[in-house]
């Protein structure tokens, strides 16, 4: 008895330690479905690939609600160590000065390998400081690539193996498909993202002054110029016969393309998961559709998706395990594995050389087209990010005016005008409210 009680205790001895050592991360992000699935995996391969760190991944709504609810957390001192946000909340990220750790920073404190030339120029442009030094953890980019039902384009008489490039394409290819039947020719998601922003990029338009915002906080918006009123007005002309059919917001076409409602769609390359585990049909991809007679189009599109922050104030230990689960992200095999099993981009070259390598892209035909589409020319001043304050608030700026055109309550003109106006003044408030940036 006397034995069994000592090696009791024993075991006991030895357990303790292994266990107080682990210490528990909390990762607050913004994915659900399959993505999600993709997101928790991640977590649990870094968890099972050492025992002193554990990765908690929490789904906390969209990209919003989970930036305001890391805010909210910080204030009552429960903040997250790591917080996925958008990649339009970049400026708003950067003046919370005290509240972040910058990635650099933390990798440099940490001891980690940490070397910005390994991930890709277009990624950590976005996501650095002025002195090049990267300010937080690209993860999910995307940029918005067409897709399309070959299904439906065999049966209104268009080649499937061909996308449509142009908009002019595009809208000869939706109007025979309307005509054999297809309730909506074409549908997208993120309507700013897509149709202003992208749109802008692609044909080397500048959004805004001062390099859309990296060159200072007194960027003025400029996007209501001849060239983008054109482009949404044909859109507008396209929804009175659903040849063009505006969906709403965020991802909210998404679903009808995969139930074969909308022929083609165009949306985030990060869908291509959700999109083959709930498509019947097979699928094809090309790149966004440009207009020829703008010069320099196509240019290069730019990035969406998000990135994960560090906040301050949570214990040493924690910080070095978030520095050894970025480290374990930027490993090749993890970063290809991340970027075939999503349609997302690989942030480093070494993912990209390495997914070519193993052949992914002659198996999956049109799976490069986000990153060939990324790098189709090096970046200009317009085609570089965005870097604007409130950015949130004037996308939702931007979209409350598409909607008054395609609802035809407002001419194109007029709703971009007043998109701009509102822009603006949300621009100078946030400069107002940084004046030492």
């Amino acid at each position: 008895m006397r034995f069994l009680q000592l090696a009791a205790l024993a075991a006991m001895a030895l357990a303790s330690p292994a266990h107080a050592a682990t210490t528990e991360i909390m990762w607050w992000h913004a994915m659900s479905g399959e993505l999600g699935k993709q997101l928790e995996k991640l977590a649990a391969d870094f968890n099972a690939s050492q025992s002193d760190y554990r990765i908690v991944p929490t789904y906390k709504g969209n990209y919003t609600a989970t930036v305001t609810a890391a805010i909210f957390a910080f204030r009552s001192r429960s903040q997250p160590a790591i917080v996925q946000v958008n990649e339009i909340a970049t400026a708003t990220m950067m003046a919370a000065k005290g509240a972040i750790y910058p990635v650099f920073e933390l990798m440099r404190d940490q001891s980690e390998p940490f070397s910005p030339e390994a991930y890709l120029p277009a990624v950590t442009g976005y996501y650095s400081d002025v002195a090049g030094n990267m300010l937080s953890f690209p993860f999910n980019v995307s940029t918005p690539i067409l897709y399309y039902n070959k299904d439906l384009f065999r049966a209104a008489g268009l080649d499937p193996e061909v996308a449509p490039k142009t908009w002019a394409e595009v809208g000869a290819a939706a109007k025979r498909l309307r005509a054999a039947g297809s309730p909506c020719g074409l549908t997208t998601s993120w309507p700013s993202w897509v149709h202003v922003e992208n749109f802008s990029a692609f044909h080397n338009l500048a959004l805004a002054t001062r390099g859309n915002g990296f060159g200072g906080l007194d960027a003025e918006l400029t996007f209501n110029n001849p060239d983008v009123v054109r482009h949404i007005a044909q859109l507008a002309e396209w929804q009175t016969t659903k040849v063009f059919d505006y969906s709403g917001r965020g991802e909210l076409a998404e679903p009808r393309f995969q139930k074969g409602e909308c022929a083609i769609f165009i949306g985030s390359s990060g869908t291509r998961a959700d999109i083959k585990a709930n498509s019947k049909f097979e699928v094809g991809y090309g790149m966004i559709p440009y207009r020829p007679d703008i010069a320099g189009a196509p240019q290069n599109s730019i990035i969406g998706g998000a990135t994960l922050w560090v906040l301050r104030d949570r214990p040493h230990a924690e910080y070095t395990g978030v520095a050894r689960f970025f480290a374990y992200l930027s490993k090749p095999e993890v970063q290809a594995a991340w970027h075939q099993n999503t349609g997302y981009l690989p942030i480093t070259r070494a993912a990209f050389d390495l997914t070519r390598a193993q052949g992914f892209y002659d198996r999956n035909p049109g799976t490069a087209i986000g990153i060939e589409q990324m790098t189709l020319k090096p970046p200009t001043e317009n085609s570089k990010g965005i870097r604007l304050g409130s950015f949130v608030l004037i996308r939702d700026a931007i979209e409350d005016e598409l909607e008054q055109v395609f609802s035809g309550k407002r001419t194109v003109q007029a709703a971009l005008d007043a998109a701009v106006e509102r822009g603006n003044r949300l621009l100078r408030q946030f400069e107002r409210a940084n004046p030492d940036r």
